[in-house]
């Protein structure tokens, strides 16, 4: 028999055999475990897996292969990394331009982690109503930003219900990843899009800007206007993993058009003459925000790898 993973609580498991929502609990049987040794967690929300009855209890004895994952290298240093989904048809990067401050690096990577395995990625601005009046410049430099590299950006409030319906209409009969740092609220927007659903709410941690971790399971939730939404806890750190130093470029859209222009190949777009990802950027065709972040990606190949 085969279901899906909906809920991962270390090493107990809830599945459901989608798209019918009747959830039970399972357990592995003896130690599943992917190649190589470096993943944290040898089943993901999302997962595809075969299981068995055994008297009342299920028993998962196989995953099978996915489709595609998000994956982080777990901390700074670290040589483990972390299936945050798997199987997923649509990843919302949920970010607060403030309460708590964007990091744009921290967005690019996740980004570039979906573009390496093919998710396509949309952007959900929260939180515009505590701040458009005095930052609409910041929200339009934002958005220019990011559809400029060909990324949706959805600028939505839960208090206002700006964006909210066209987000829950895109949800619609598919599995949707909502990920990104912890107090941007995606907590509050999931509970938005269907009232029904209680996952884990949070405050801001006032001293520091920096959102509390609320959600520390990986969950799907069904809706009930179709589809499915996988909360994740607020990520602090995220590493990139499968990806070589040279190819990076690659999983950059607005930088992976402007590289078949350059004089040598393969380019880095860093000293190289006749570069024309360089050109761009001094032209303002690819922002100077996404180029600094492809080079901190570059510099920081020991630290995040």
């Amino acid at each position: 028999m085969y279901a899906t993973v909906v809920k991962n609580a270390g090493s107990h498991y809830l599945l459901s055999e989608l798209p019918k929502w009747e959830v039970f609990p399972a357990v592995l049987r003896g130690k599943i475990r992917l190649k190589g040794s470096s993943i944290t967690n040898p089943i993901a929300v999302g997962d595809k897996v075969k299981y068995e009855m055994e008297g009342d209890s299920a028993v998962i004895t196989e995953i099978l292969p996915r489709r595609n994952y998000v994956i982080r290298r777990s901390t700074n240093l670290s040589r483990q990394a972390h299936i945050i989904a798997a199987n997923v048809d649509m990843a919302y990067i949920v970010v607060s331009l403030f309460f708590p401050a964007i990091k744009l690096p921290f967005l690019d990577r996740i980004l570039v982690t979906c573009e390496l395995y093919g998710i396509p990625a949309t952007i959900v601005l929260s939180k515009t109503d505590m701040y458009r009046e005095l930052a609409q410049e910041d929200i339009d430099h934002f958005r220019a930003i990011y559809e400029k590299a060909g990324y949706p950006v959805i600028e939505t409030s839960v208090h206002t219900g700006e964006g909210i319906d066209r987000i829950r209409e895109a949800c619609k009969g598919k599995v949707n990843l909502f990920s990104g740092e912890s107090g941007v609220g995606k907590s509050s927007l999931i509970k938005a899009l269907d009232p029904s659903l209680n996952p884990k709410i949070g405050s801001i941690s006032v001293a520091h800007l920096q959102g509390k971790h609320t959600t520390s399971l990986y969950e799907m939730y069904p809706l009930a206007d179709g589809g499915y939404v996988i909360d994740s806890p607020g990520i602090r750190g995220f590493g990139l993993v499968d990806v070589e130093k040279e190819e990076i470029a690659r999983y950059f859209p607005e930088m992976l058009r402007a590289a078949a222009e350059c004089r040598f190949t393969p380019c880095t777009h860093t000293h190289e003459p006749g570069c024309a990802v360089k050109e761009a950027v001094d032209a303002g065709v690819i922002a100077p925000e996404r180029y600094n972040s492809y080079l901190g990606m570059l510099e920081e190949d020991k630290k995040f790898r």
